[in-house]
């Protein structure tokens, strides 16, 4: 069973989004879900560590956010096969990789522990510490933090040419959308309050914008 030590050395230490801090919240959240709906633990444990590696982190050949999900799955087989893993555990801590990417539904969450997986690491997208992170992203990625969504995006979420990728963009794509898709019920009741408070951060940073407050 790889350790918290461990996995500390696959992530960056300054990276405020997806960073170790992530790794750390998300797998103590997953073990809070896992306790609570009676998912395998283990299983959940490894899947929350290994969930973000990224082959650039392990000085390997560079792989892009879009298809880290496939590479910390590949990263768990070698891992966990060097640790004596069965193969149908390995393939277990995989699925809950691979199916734990909001961006790519291609995969769904199968299993209990893929759920409590994809549950604990979208709660991490909200409340405060997602509208946080919604904005590091946007400084780290050097994007626009105020831009109005044109009402193309509004209507099918699909921005116009030229047109930014704020965290209020974010929010409305995808932060706003993750309380109902919640997959286990420990997720949706921590949801609730967390969606909320996130409503109302994004509702005041508009009203701020257009000098309402």
């Amino acid at each position: 069973m790889p350790t918290i030590e461990t996995a500390k050395s696959w992530y960056p230490e300054n990276d405020p989004v997806h960073g170790f801090d992530h790794i750390l919240r998300v797998y103590k959240m997953a073990e809070r879900l896992a306790q609570s709906e009676g998912a395998d633990i283990e299983i959940v444990r490894a899947a929350a560590l290994l969930h973000d590696v990224d082959s650039s982190q392990l000085s390997e050949v560079s792989s892009q956010r879009k298809s880290h999900h496939h590479t910390a799955a590949g990263f768990a087989h070698i891992l966990l096969g060097s640790e004596g893993w069965s193969e149908d555990r390995i393939e277990a801590v995989a699925h809950c990789i691979r199916a734990h990417r909001f961006r790519d539904d291609r995969e769904q969450p199968q299993t209990l522990e893929a759920k409590v997986l994809f549950d604990a690491d979208k709660l991490d997208a909200i409340g405060a510490i997602g509208a946080v992170r919604a904005i590091a992203y946007a400084v780290l990625a050097k994007q626009q933090l105020h831009a109005k969504p044109s009402e193309q995006f509004l209507q099918i979420g699909e921005k116009e040419t030229g047109e930014p990728h704020t965290p209020y963009h974010e929010h409305l794509f995808k932060l706003s959308k993750l309380k109902e898709r919640m997959l286990t019920s420990s997720g949706r009741l921590i949801a609730e309050q967390r969606h909320q408070f996130l409503e109302n951060f994004f509702a005041q940073w508009q009203a701020e914008l257009r000098a309402e407050r």
